[in-house]
């Protein structure tokens, strides 16, 4: 399946853009979490490095980042492939026992809530797929107090990590909408290949996890550059 091609929001109003690209029929709005919707990156960074390390295991940020969309599983065999079976479960258990007590300290991008609440009331349907575990996605949707948001939600280990599409084909089975109907918003490759495979309009988002030429190279349908940006563009 041939990828669509991307445009960059840099040139052309977004009002411009969303007329041009069927963003505002658009009736099925789907979001990736971390680095999309909430400013986690730092703590997942930070709580990556401590699990390794509190097993023996280093690495860089910028290789937590490569990572930051998967499943916290796959995600550690990546980053730590020499770990034991028995090791993998410990670090994954160590993040866990870091990443929960500090998640406070992860709020949601500004202006992010605003978009949600304004394409809520456009009768935008909003959902979410996320390399989260469910307990985790629940656990911070409880605190940024969100749920009423989404009208499905659907997390890695109920659905396959990405870039496997069947987060995508769950969520739009559920709501009973076509591919055509539907946008995805992502900040990783995984994100941008995932909707590719189904043919479904993208956005990267360059303030997340990976880099803008990293992104491009994925041809997404969309980039911004700042969650000001999407906001104007989706709300436009």
């Amino acid at each position: 399946m041939s990828k669509p091609s991307t445009t960059t929001i840099t040139s052309i109003k977004n009002s411009q853009l969303s007329v041009k690209h069927g963003l505002a029929d658009k009736t099925l709005i789907i979001f990736d979490w971390d680095g999309t919707l909430m400013d986690s990156i730092g703590l997942i960074v930070e709580s990556m490095h401590v699990a390794g390390e509190a097993h023996g295991f280093t690495t860089t940020d910028q290789a937590v980042k490569d990572i930051i969309g998967l499943s916290l599983m796959k995600g550690i065999e990546i980053l730590y492939p020499q770990a034991t079976d028995v090791q993998k479960q410990a670090i994954q258990q160590s993040y866990a026992d870091y990443y929960i007590p500090n998640s406070h300290r992860t709020p949601f991008f500004a202006p992010i809530e605003n978009m949600l609440q304004t394409l809520q009331q456009k009768n935008r349907k909003l959902a979410v797929a996320t390399g989260k575990k469910r307990k985790g996605l629940d656990r911070v949707l409880d605190a940024s107090n969100s749920h009423h948001y989404f009208v499905m939600t659907r997390c890695a280990d109920e659905s396959g990590s990405k870039p496997d599409p069947q987060m995508l084909t769950d969520i739009l089975q559920y709501t009973e909408q076509q591919i055509s109907n539907a946008v995805f918003i992502g900040d990783s490759i995984y994100d941008i290949q995932m909707a590719n495979s189904l043919g479904m309009t993208s956005i990267a988002v360059n303030y997340g996890t990976a880099s803008s030429s990293d992104l491009a190279a994925q041809q997404p349908s969309y980039q911004v550059d700042t969650p000001q940006a999407l906001a104007e563009l989706l709300c436009a």
